[in-house]
């Protein structure tokens, strides 16, 4: 984890290059795909949003105390936002599709100040802000 400055042009330039971003998606989809079938079914996201700890890094609620029925209508309530066709599986166009979509929420929701924040290496938000330096850097 690294300490960051960002705002929400830092996401929407990373989100508009699409070479970059859908390198980056790409990537995190082929990470999720355990059987390399090209799709990434409930079992593969699940076991991704379930080691992210959504609910508890997010939100502060620990998942233990939350009944698991409700957490797994969680879970299928967000693959369901990325299954846009409603075919039991998630293919690289939707998992695309999505991950902009959050992206850019991220990005409205940061707005035009910058902030300083805690971000994971390797996750989104830290390969757009690297991306940033890395074009700041190649101006100066």
């Amino acid at each position: 984890m690294s300490v960051e400055i960002l705002d929400g042009s830092t996401v929407r330039s990373f989100v508009e290059d699409e070479g970059a971003f859908n390198s980056t998606v790409d990537g995190r989809f082929a990470a999720l795909d355990a059987n390399h079938d090209g799709l990434l079914s409930y079992s593969e996201m699940a076991r991704e949003l379930m080691s992210l700890r959504v609910l508890e890094k997010h939100f502060g609620v620990d998942e233990e105390s939350v009944k698991p029925d409700e957490l797994a209508g969680l879970y299928r309530g967000l693959f369901a936002r990325f299954d846009r066709d409603g075919s039991g599986e998630v293919d690289r166009d939707e998992f695309r599709a999505e991950m902009r979509e959050v992206m850019l929420a991220v990005a409205n929701g940061l707005g035009f100040l910058p902030v300083q924040m805690v971000v994971e290496e390797g996750s989104f938000l830290k390969i757009a802000v690297d991306r940033e330096l890395g074009q700041l850097a190649k101006a100066a």
